[in-house]
């Protein structure tokens, strides 16, 4: 026996709470049944059996659903076949097929836990032990009463849904401007004490001698508009930031900031960011601002793992000569990362590695934890041999048969200077021209995918839109004239919007000369537990779409117990996409119709609007919601097999069928991903931030999902394969 089995043994032994204990007695009485199969099972094996026969009696009526229940390929199968009640005696079923399993939790920073939900069932029934929680029991009384039809889902109806819209403004709104501006004004003359005090000192951004207040004050009005300001004087201290906020942070907030820094997380908010922080709660708009602070105010669990977090994207670590997680090999170094076979990623040695800010849910915060990655703007300035190197990263696009799609992210693509994003311009072009001129000598069937589409990864619009320069539009522009001549036709500059809040006049504005430039904006959301709630992200949507912005993915939070306050649970993205985004789906002609606006992206912002009036959309769901799985890439194919003690549940994910991947992916199999906290902890969380955790009880039974089409408007050329 070893230590682990004795471990599991020794919490079979603790009792179950008094709370844990009167949902179980409600289990029992809303279902004599259940209370008989586990009375008449004398071991634990006989309950899983019991409880295996009961579904299993339930999905075999239909043949399909029994189909879908066998199959190890559900990615392929569609999960409308089942209805409310099989989507209840399929999880039963895969409780029971799955009953014992053990797995290493990354949440535990790879302990083993274990999943048995009918044992911590029969256990408590007739022992009183078990340590399962009350947030797991509360889980199984709402998996019973869907099994017995008591619990039922009504999707929400339109109106219903612009109840919740309406509770969310954004910052375009008069009233969120006008605070905005007081908060700019404040901040500004705090820089100016500091500047005045030496505290802050720049030599760029210096006061000549013999001024007076109010000449200071124009010229830091004038030096707002400068991003290099806003770089140069970004908040790096708990107490620079709780300065700059007026001394409107808690002492518990400011304990955990302290609490950060002495873990070794950075810090880095930009003035003009720091203006969309609300000093105090508006009667209008109450919680407003919580996607913005829980982006910039770090939790205690980040700072709890932070020296502990483990890297979720196993196709980053990358080992000379030998292919990825994902299958593929990669130059030396760690500038290009790769998934799929028709696109990859480019870090350019550039300050592009560097951000704008740090996002709490950044995915690359193992990389921080391990230093590579940091806010020391100067050191991440282009090394003489960065032109050597470009071009040996962009031979790997051009020898490769796949590769038609790059993507220049970091970090943040324009982070990067005018000047170095000009002569990675020009390295692509160059690239582009040989791969096709390559294929002139070659056979069809041996020709490689010539550079269809080249995208930026960048939050600076959201940020730092004083980044949108005319210096830079300039760039893009003139990239996109010479780089079409190369045969490239597409030109996106990825975004990433978290909140309504953060479209201001000045992002707004930014948005429109990137347009002008013809490169098309998306927009790529991650769905943290503020932005999680009712509404949120479908006024994100309308408000984007007010823009011509186009939703590209909404990102379920990846990472273990390093990201869990932020953490919203699947199923409540899966609830999100049936009951809110839903009513923004495009059928197929306007899909086909938004695919020929999006070939002129300047009009995109007239387009777009008209196209939701003329469809009757409240907004334009052309996102897809995905999880990225590590190693395999993004996809919402999913069903749940379990959950542990605590209530958190086990998931098992297939990739996107619909989606190219090299063998390996077909070679790895199903992924098991254990979520970081219960749904009660989840509703908790939600009433905490004043939520009416009532209007969320359908998301109990979401229990499967399968990942969305890509639309048309996002799809490469054909690309070989």
């Amino acid at each position: 026996m070893n230590a682990q089995t004795i471990s599991f043994r020794q919490l079979d032994s603790i009792a179950i709470s008094a709370k844990a204990s009167r949902t179980l007695q409600k289990i029992l009485t809303e279902n004599t049944g259940v209370e008989e199969l586990l009375k008449q099972s004398a071991t634990v094996a006989e309950a899983v059996n019991s409880f295996r026969k009961l579904a299993e009696s339930i999905l075999r009526r239909n043949p399909d659903v029994w189909q879908f229940a066998c199959s190890d390929n559900f990615g392929q199968l569609n999960p409308d076949l089942l209805n409310w009640r099989e989507t209840a005696a399929l999880r039963l079923y895969d409780y029971a097929v799955h009953a014992g399993s053990i797995f290493q939790d990354q949440n535990l920073r790879g302990a083993y836990v274990e999943c048995h939900p009918i044992k911590y069932l029969w256990l408590a029934y007739h022992k009183g032990t078990g340590g399962a929680l009350n947030d797991f029991f509360v889980d199984m009384l709402m998996l019973f009463r869907q099994l017995n039809g008591t619990f039922q889902i009504t999707t929400p109806d339109e109106k219903r849904l612009n109840e919740w819209m309406n509770r969310h403004p954004s910052g375009l709104d008069e009233k969120i401007i006008a605070i905005r501006n007081d908060n700019k004004q404040r901040i500004i003359k705090l820089i100016l004490q500091k500047i005045d005090e030496g505290t802050l000192t720049s030599k760029r951004f210096s006061f000549p001698e013999g001024l007076t207040y109010q000449e200071k004050l124009a010229m830091i009005h004038t030096w707002w508009n400068d991003h290099q300001f806003h770089l140069r004087f970004a908040v790096r201290t708990p107490e620079m930031l709780q300065e700059m906020l007026n001394n409107s942070l808690s002492p518990e907030t400011m304990q955990l900031l302290v609490d950060a820094r002495n873990s070794g997380i950075p810090f880095f908010i930009n003035p003009y960011y720091l203006t969309l922080i609300n000093l105090t709660e508006p009667e209008f708009a109450i919680g407003s601002d919580l996607p913005i602070r829980d982006y910039i105010l770090y939790s205690k669990s980040l700072i709890k793992e932070f020296g502990h977090i483990v890297a979720w994207e196993k196709e980053d670590k990358v080992e000379d000569g030998k292919p990825n997680a994902a299958g593929w090999l990669l130059p030396r170094g760690n500038n290009i990362h790769r998934r799929y076979p028709e696109v990859a990623i480019m870090i350019p040695d550039t300050a592009g590695r560097a951000c704008g800010g740090l996002c709490v849910s950044c995915q690359r915060m193992y990389d921080f934890q391990s230093g590579r990655l940091n806010f020391d703007l100067e050191q991440l300035l282009p090394k003489e041999n960065w032109p050597a190197k470009l071009v040996r990263l962009l031979r790997y696009f051009e020898e490769d048969p796949y590769l038609c799609d790059i993507l220049i992210t970091g970090g943040d693509a324009l982070m990067s200077s005018d000047k170095s994003l000009g002569i990675i311009f020009d390295a692509i072009i160059e690239m582009a021209l040989r791969k096709r001129k390559n294929n002139e000598n070659l056979p069809s069937d041996q020709q490689k995918s010539p550079i269809h589409r080249v995208r930026l990864g960048t939050r600076l619009p959201v940020y730092l839109p004083q980044r949108i320069t005319p210096k830079l539009i300039a760039v893009l522009s003139d990239f996109k004239a010479k780089a079409q001549l190369a045969g490239i036709c597409q030109f996106v500059i990825q975004t990433h919007f978290e909140s309504a809040m953060e479209v201001t006049p000045e992002s707004a504005a930014a948005i429109q000369q990137l347009q002008k430039a013809g490169w098309l904006i998306t927009n790529q959301h991650v769905f943290t537990v503020a932005s999680s709630r009712r509404g949120h992200l479908a006024r994100l949507r309308q408000v984007l779409n007010q823009l011509g912005v186009l939703p590209y993915y909404t990102f379920s939070v990846k990472g273990f117990m390093e990201n869990s306050h932020n953490f919203a649970t699947n199923t409540r993205l899966v609830q999100e996409l049936r009951e809110e985004k839903v009513h923004g789906k495009p059928n197929l002609g306007t899909a086909r119709k938004l695919y020929e606006l999006s070939k002129i992206p300047e009009n995109l912002s007239t387009e777009v609007p008209a196209l939701n009036m003329n469809q009757k959309l409240p907004f334009l769901s052309s996102d897809r919601s995905v999880l990225n799985l590590p190693g395999v890439g993004k996809s919402l194919s999913f069903r749940t097999i379990g959950i542990t003690r605590h209530g958190r549940r086990v998931l098992l994910f297939d990739h996107d069928h619909s989606r190219n991947h090299s063998k390996v992916i077909e070679e790895m199999g199903l992924i098991t991903i254990i979520e970081s906290k219960s749904l009660m902890k989840y509703l908790r969380q939600l009433d905490e931030i004043g939520e009416d955790s009532a209007e969320y009880e359908s998301l109990w039974g979401y229990t499967l999902s399968n990942t969305e089409k890509l639309q048309p408007v996002f799809k490469l050329p054909n690309s070989k394969l």
